[in-house]
Order: structure tokens, then C-alpha cells, then sequence
């Protein structure tokens, strides 16, 4: 079984959380260490994917300033998204030449590998009672209708590949305030509405989770569907003192 490094970064401004990913991105290319899960949370910040169209951001510029929120371009796909407190962060760093279960061929497809990170997260809300889904065409993670309610998203989900390796990842919404989301047309998706764990769970028969419960919750969910053996790790510069592997 592979093993699988985790790092929690905890609440981190989005421009040095990029600088981090960069590094290790850099160390997994260059097979100085194996691969890593980095999990944390942003303040408020939108980021712009390469399919991105600026109109999908709704406020003006005195607003987001006025906010305080960065507005970032990057190399991930999809369109617009909003990251902010109570959500997980999750930039998964893998070679995705690697032995992984759904492999065929020399690599993990891109789209096989965004489907098994939609299953992680699947998982991750089933443990809490809440059930979702994938839908047809519309990356993330979904919350199953019920009666006039549409599905909701509650995970979203944007990946960039580089010589074999990812980066970027997940955003699963906790606590978030989703009135923040009115800034934006999250993902490009105007007819769907975003929720949270907060908001869809029931807690007549399940206890919200507190950020770190629900960050080893995904880091368990993450490691069985890529079957990966999970360890934790205390900084970028203990992954690289750490066997490759």
C-alpha cells in the first residue's frame, strides 16, 4: 500500500498557500518525496480558473476591496469559485503515474481522477448522514433533491496536471457563510444554488463535526478510495526528510 503524507496548514492566506503548493508540486516532479494531501483554510479570496469569465464575479472592485477579498488567476480549471472560513481546503499533490486503483495504462486519467475525488468527499458527507451526489456534466459534489429542494452543491472541485502531477483540489463547505457566494456565479453555474454540512445535516442523529473531525474524516475517505496508508506530517521539510513512498 502507498503511503500518503498529510499537512495540515491551517488558515492560510491564499498567495502563500500557492507558494507552498508550488514547492511541493515542484519536490513530487521531482520525485524527492512522495505523495502529499496538504489540507487547510483560506480567508475570503475568489480565484479565477482558466475557463473563468470575469462577469461571473457579481461584486465590483470597492466591494471585494472594501472586503477585503483578493481576487486570484491560476491554472486550475474551471471557472470562478469562493474560498473562505469554515471550509476544507484540500490541494491533493499526486503522481498520478503511480499505482492507483483505477488506473489503466501508463497514468490515472484526468477524469477518472476527478471522479475518485468526488468519491472521497461522497464518503467524507455520508459520515455525517448527509447523502450526495455526481451529477451528469457538473463537477462536485451534489446534494440529492427532495420533493421541489434542487440539488445543491456542496464540494466543488477544480484540478490542474503538470508531468503526471496534480495540484489544486477541493473545497468542501463546512461552516461556510454562504451569503459570501452571492459575490460570485459559483463555478459558472447560475440555476444551482451552494450549501453547507452545516445545512443539510441532521442533528437529531448526527453531532456537526468540528474542522479538525471533519479533516481527518476526508483524510480517511481520501486514503481508502486511493488506497493509500495516510501519515501525518509537521511541515514541508518533514516530507522531505521522509522516505519516498
Amino acid at each position: 500500500m502507498m503511503l500518503l503524507r498529510l499537512l495540515d496548514l491551517g488558515r492560510i492566506d491564499y498567495a502563500a498557500a500557492l507558494e507552498v503548493q508550488q514547492r511541493v508540486v515542484a519536490l513530487r516532479q521531482q520525485q524527492r518525496i512522495g505523495d502529499v494531501l496538504l489540507l487547510l483554510e483560506h480567508p475570503p479570496v475568489l480565484t479565477l480558473g482558466r475557463n473563468a469569465h470575469r462577469s461571473n464575479i457579481l461584486a465590483d472592485d470597492a466591494t471585494l476591496a472594501r472586503r477585503g477579498i483578493t481576487v486570484h488567476s491560476i491554472n486550475r480549471g474551471g471557472d470562478v469559485t469562493y474560498h473562505g472560513p469554515g471550509q476544507l481546503v484540500g490541494y491533493p499533490i499526486l503522481d498520478l503515474r503511480g499505482d492507483l486503483p483505477a488506473r489503466r495504462g501508463p497514468h490515472l486519467g484526468a477524469v477518472e481522477y476527478v471522479r475518485m475525488l468526488e468519491e472521497s468527499l461522497i464518503r467524507a458527507c455520508a459520515d455525517y448522514g448527509v447523502l450526495t451526489q455526481r451529477i451528469a456534466g457538473r463537477t462536485g459534489v451534489w446534494t440529492l433533491p427532495g420533493g421541489s429542494i434542487p440539488a445543491k452543491k456542496i464540494a466543488a472541485i477544480g484540478v490542474h496536471i503538470a508531468r503526471g502531477v496534480t495540484s489544486h483540489g477541493f473545497a468542501w463547505n463546512l461552516t461556510a457563510d454562504l451569503r459570501d457566494f452571492s459575490l460570485i456565479v459559483p463555478c459558472g453555474i447560475a440555476d444551482a444554488a451552494v450549501t453547507s454540512l452545516e445545512e443539510e445535516i441532521d442533528v437529531r442523529t448526527h453531532t456537526m463535526p468540528t474542522r479538525e473531525q471533519a479533516m481527518h474524516a476526508v483524510a480517511r475517505s481520501f486514503s481508502r478510495v486511493f488506497g493509500y496508508h495516510p501519515l501525518w506530517a509537521d511541515s514541508v521539510e518533514d516530507l522531505v526528510a521522509s522516505p519516498v513512498g
